[in-house]
């Protein structure tokens, strides 16, 4: 009798311990979060951010139609994501706002790649390499380089690199929304002397002659620029950067380059 009943008592137990076990629910996996990447496939657009007021990199033609270099280098990566540029035209003061807000995924403007912005922002590989440059009024015989702009009127657009680089020579700042209002007020000696890109004067030079303008001195703080992404995307960034090799290697980014400045800008 003991040895029955101490065999009921373990094969109960082993009962009560199947049944507790069996009781347990599964486990459910969370699926699986989608990246920003996912987002742009399905959606079937990268929205891109751009000032559309900054020739040959990105502006609007005589149609009103966006165009420029960095306008042609965004839709190739586009392309080769499998998906379209959507452009959203913005001021340069509120770009950054407009990706931190999520208004666009990315910028395209010939955003220069420096430790302050790396410390809130990720970028994709640099493809283009320029620099900085002094423009002055044909007639302005006194100012020959960076140092010579120190207590004049120094026209740059708000929140740019030129801004920065102006407060630190010592210039009295004028702000301006583009480089067209810039350069007419240049030209019209409402102010002395401006600060920009080197391959954005050069072209502009060569298209508007009649300016009055010239570039003085040598370019300075030569940089890289990139195209600049919300931190926390590392996916949508690798796809690009393959992308922009991909059009570095099968000729399409020299073919760009030289139509817009007649020469590859990437070196």
């Amino acid at each position: 009798m003991k040895k029955v009943s101490l065999f009921l008592v373990i094969t109960l137990i082993l009962a009560v311990f199947m049944v507790g076990c069996g009781s347990q629910p599964a486990k459910v996996e969370e699926p699986q979060k989608q990246t920003l990447l996912d987002v742009i496939k399905k959606r079937g657009t990268i929205k891109v951010g751009t000032e559309g007021t900054y020739p040959p990199f990105t502006f609007k033609n005589e149609k009103g139609e966006l165009e420029g270099f960095d306008v042609e280098i965004i839709n190739e990566v586009a392309k080769r994501l499998g998906v379209k540029a959507e452009f959203v035209p913005t001021e340069w003061k509120a770009m950054f706002a407009g990706l931190d807000s999520e208004r666009f995924d990315v910028i395209a403007n010939q955003v220069g790649i420096n430790e302050k912005r790396l410390e809130k922002y990720d970028f994709s590989v640099p493809y283009t390499v320029s620099g900085a440059q002094v423009i002055v009024n044909k007639d302005t015989t006194d100012i020959n380089s960076i140092e010579d702009i120190k207590g004049r009127k120094v026209g740059v657009t708000q929140g740019s690199n030129w801004e920065e680089l102006a407060k630190k020579s010592g210039a009295n700042v004028q702000f301006y929304k583009g480089a067209n209002e810039i350069f007419a007020d240049l030209g019209a000696k409402r102010i002395e002397a401006a600060l920009n890109d080197r391959l954005f004067v050069s072209e502009y030079l060569l298209k508007n002659p009649n300016q009055n303008l010239k570039v003085t001195g040598k370019t300075f703080n030569v940089e890289q620029s990139g195209l600049a992404f919300r931190k926390g995307s590392p996916e949508l960034i690798e796809a690009v950067n393959n992308a922009l090799k991909e059009i570095q290697a099968d000729g399409t980014y020299l073919k760009i380059s030289n139509k817009w400045f007649g020469e590859d800008v990437s070196k």
